[in-house]
């Protein structure tokens, strides 16, 4: 499955089109490496993205091409979700 669909479907992203721009301008990685919006996506990957100054982790734990809002925490595993500290000057 594409990436940009992958987070559309389980939702960690809302639209397409959204999550096509924030893997274009490189802040999701699979597996450590950058990742375009249409890097195939796997069970057992770990995806790292990058909301503002948070950074989330998540294990995918299955593949669906599309899923009910219930279900779609059920497509993977919440493994970190750290904020990265600004400095002031």
């Amino acid at each position: 499955m594409r990436l940009d669909k992958f987070l559309k479907v389980s939702r960690l992203i809302k639209r397409r089109t959204v999550a096509k721009d924030v893997s274009d301008q490189g802040r999701v990685w699979i597996n450590g490496k950058d990742a375009k919006p249409s890097s195939p996506v796997k069970v057992g990957d770990e995806l790292k993205i990058q909301f503002g100054q948070k950074i989330v982790t998540v294990r995918v734990e299955q593949l669906s091409e599309s899923t009910r809002k219930e279900d779609a925490a059920n497509m993977y595993t919440l493994l970190s979700e750290e904020s990265r500290k600004t400095e002031l000057w």
